[in-house]
């Protein structure tokens, strides 16, 4: 196990995936409190670092915290086993960055949709303007991104079984996704530059997003 140091890691090195390696194995508060400083400076400073270099040009940002809500679930573990952070282009829309034991995983999407935004968004990819969305999700896929998020197993009342996006239809958030396993380029310059690349790919898909699926509603803030 890395040992613990009071500097700030420049970006994402072994100290930093072999502390969620431990995490993974020992998910307790002694593991967290013994290794807290690692988390600081291998984990959440190259994170805000990162983030905080992106921000002109894709927005404020938000890290997420480590602590998981465990009031209504069966795994108690305390604590995630990765760290994410996102920078917001509209409500619920926006980019994506994540560290953990098996690398980085960088994207976008759209997430945590109110009613009002999945209304938005089905009408708008059923009408002129969703060849457009299928064009960008169709381009995504052939690079090798995931196109994943929360979808109906049928479409939903109202749009045609047989409509030619109907697998878009099916969606209640749609996320975009690529990984990189653990490399060295993680820890130097080359780590700004990726994320910045990645995330300018997804730009045209949360743009159309963020002008079509409208903003959050109350039942979702």
């Amino acid at each position: 196990m890395a040992k613990a140091t009071n500097t700030p890691a420049t970006g994402f090195g072994p100290a930093t995936f072999e502390f969620y390696e431990g995490l993974e194995a020992d998910n307790s508060k002694a593991y967290w409190e013994d290794h807290k400083p690692i988390y600081l400076n291998s984990v959440k400073a190259p994170l805000e670092s990162l983030l905080t270099t992106l921000e002109p040009e894709f927005g404020s940002w938000h890290v997420f915290r480590p602590n998981r809500d465990v009031r209504f679930s069966k795994d108690k573990s305390p604590y995630k086993v990765h760290a994410g952070g996102y920078a917001e282009a509209e409500d619920n829309v926006g980019y994506y960055v994540q560290v953990s034991a098996t690398g980085l995983m960088l994207g976008g999407g759209w997430w945590r949709s109110s009613p009002a935004q999945i209304t938005g968004f089905r009408e708008a990819v059923a009408g002129p303007d969703g060849a457009e969305l299928a064009r960008l999700v169709n381009g995504l896929r052939k690079a090798g991104y995931v196109i994943d998020g929360e979808q109906l197993k049928t479409v939903p009342r109202g749009f045609d079984a047989d409509h030619e996006r109907a697998d878009l239809l099916k969606h209640k958030s749609l996320t975009i996704i690529t990984s990189y396993e653990p490399a060295d380029w993680m820890e130097s310059a080359e780590l700004i530059k990726r994320v910045r690349t990645q995330w300018r790919k997804c730009q045209p898909t949360l743009e159309w997003l963020a002008q079509h699926v409208g903003p959050a509603d109350d039942s979702n803030r």
